[in-house]
């Protein structure tokens, strides 16, 4: 994962990049926890389903018929990058 900060005309934009394994790994915590999690601010709730939503604009993964096997390959994917 990598992530920057651009500036531009007063406005200030956080880009953060993922692996393919590591957006579908996201995607699937943040469908699973949508609305289920205890947050401070209504806000946090906004930014959570703004990041679900552009994810689910990028992965095709989630309208596969074998989506729940190809999440369980991400998240070992993940998992053994982690420990390389």
């Amino acid at each position: 994962m990598r992530s920057t900060i651009t500036t531009a005309e007063n406005e200030q934009k956080v880009v953060v990049e993922l692996t393919r394994e590591e957006a579908l790994v996201l995607f699937e915590w943040l469908s699973k926890h949508d609305g289920s999690l205890p947050l401070g601010d209504s806000s946090e709730q906004t930014v959570l389903w703004r990041l679900e939503a552009a994810l689910e604009g990028v992965l095709v993964e989630p309208l596969a018929t074998d989506y729940l096997a190809l999440v369980a390959a991400a998240r070992e994917h993940v998992k053994r990058s982690t420990t390389e």
